[in-house]
């Protein structure tokens, strides 16, 4: 879960909390406020009917308008009974005329003189009613009493409806501060991931990084000390690099004369063991000498100019022919296949020497008589180069070790190299934009793929034609 996510989450829990806790005394407080209001109403609305029929109780039809008055008020139903609990008026009609109604509690409370309010179920309406009885007085003497019957699906729609309001209300809320609180968490957020953008940048090689400090105080904070420490790091790796460039390019010189040495004294001796001798001094020196060159490669990683347009199969062939006789030697045949037009932007030197140390790695771990094969295609915007052999391959859990510097696989053992090749390559391939992958062949062997943004096309579609898959 991210960071906005986290925050945005912890903001509404925080909403939700405080709306609830408002909301719920509230709603409770307006539930009982209309309950309230209504019972008050209806008791006045009683208590002014038992006034105004006090004195009208034998004129019936009199009685009857005031009730159908009185209910039409409250939205309900008004009865006038004797004081025996006998009907005498109904809001409803005539038809229950005479019915009897003293064993109802509240009429029997009213006739005793006392008010009497509360609620009941009717099995016949099938609802709940809010009931209300007050007695008719005149003078001190009870007469008969007055009942107004109101249903109360009415009065809890209308809290219903104002608890729906307030719900709405807090929705509302709910939904604007989470507006506000994602703008917020996406600007604690935004200097993060521009952080993380920037520390991607400098792991991926990009020493000139920074990071624009923003935000909080303690995330520009943040952000200066990265650019401080990018900035150290940067002036540290430039000038590990600038050492091992000057002492790489010292050494030749001394490391040429010493060869140079070897070879005279080689030339000068009877003496077949100190000869054998000498000549193992020499090729010592080679591989030194081949050490400095990939030292001297590595310590050129981030210089880089805006290259030239190589044709590959131009760049292919010069590389068979510097090899076509170490192959020979060692019993191998090499193979190209790819299109005479493709074409990358790079530099001549970069790109052969990508090519060297990755045929002459597949040549060191092939058997003899196996065949060495560099092709090249185009994969949409890009080109892929291919070297592959019929070697034992890597072990898959090396596929990204390999590239290390001075690292030597499990497979790497009674053969030469210094761990370099591989590492040289990935610094030029990055160089150039693009990136190299190895792995193993479905049938065997390993199997080493540059990829680099594709060149500019060749002008001539005559050009367009297939490299012979020759030896």
């Amino acid at each position: 879960m991210s960071l906005r996510t986290r925050l945005l989450a912890a903001f509404a829990y925080v909403l939700v909390l405080v709306i609830v806790a408002l909301e719920v005394p509230l709603a409770l407080n307006i539930s009982r406020r209309v309950d309230a209001e209504i019972k008050s109403e209806a008791q006045g609305q009683a208590q002014l009917l038992a006034a105004g029929v006090a004195g009208r109780l034998s004129d019936r039809d009199e009685l009857e308008s005031l009730l159908e008055g009185a209910a039409a008020d409250l939205g309900g139903r008004a009865i006038v009974v004797g004081p025996r609990g006998r009907l005498i008026a109904d809001s409803a009609g005539r038809g229950l005329a005479a019915s009897f109604y003293g064993s109802r509690p509240e009429v029997r409370d009213a006739l005793s003189g006392r008010p009497a309010q509360g609620t009941r179920r009717s099995d016949t309406l099938r609802k709940e009613l809010l009931v209300t009885a007050v007695p008719v007085l005149r003078g001190t003497r009870t007469v008969g009493a007055v009942r107004v019957t109101q249903s109360v699906d009415s009065v809890r729609s209308e809290v219903r409806g104002d608890v729906l309001a307030l719900v709405g209300v807090g929705v509302a809320a709910l939904l604007l501060g989470l507006g506000v609180a994602w703008l917020l968490a996406g600007s604690l957020t935004r200097p993060l991931r521009a952080l993380a953008d920037g520390a991607r940048r400098v792991a991926g090689g990009d020493l000139e990084a920074r990071v624009a400090p923003e935000g909080s105080s303690e995330q520009r904070e943040v952000a200066r000390a990265f650019n401080d420490m990018t900035a150290r790091l940067g002036r540290m790796l430039r000038a590990q690099r600038d050492f091992v460039a000057n002492a790489s390019h010292q050494l030749r010189t001394p490391l040429t004369g010493l060869r140079l040495r070897l070879e005279s004294a080689e030339l000068k001796t009877s003496d077949p063991d100190v000869a054998r001798d000498l000549a193992a001094a020499g090729r010592e020196t080679e591989r030194l000498a081949q050490l400095l060159g990939q030292l001297l490669s590595l310590a050129r990683d981030a210089e880089s100019d805006d290259g030239e347009q190589l044709r590959l199969a131009d760049v292919a062939r010069a590389a068979r022919e510097r090899w076509r006789g170490p192959a020979e030697s060692s019993g191998h045949r090499l193979r190209l296949h790819g299109d005479q037009a493709t074409e990358v932007r790079g530099s001549p030197a970069d790109i052969a020497a990508m090519l060297d140390n990755l045929i002459e790695n597949a040549l060191n771990y092939s058997p003899p008589d196996t065949t060495v094969s560099l092709e090249w295609e185009r994969r949409g915007d890009r080109v892929v180069i291919t070297v592959s052999d019929e070697g034992p391959g890597i072990e898959p859990s090396e596929a990204d070790q390999v590239f290390e510097r001075f690292y030597r696989g499990a497979r790497s053992e009674g053969t030469e190299g210094s761990g370099l090749g591989l590492a040289v390559v990935e610094a030029l391939a990055r160089r150039w934009g693009g990136r190299v992958t190895l792995g193993n062949r479905p049938g065997g062997g390993a199997h080493a793929e540059i990829l680099l943004p594709l060149g500019l096309p060749g002008a001539d579609p005559l050009l367009e034609r297939v490299l012979p898959d020759d030896g």
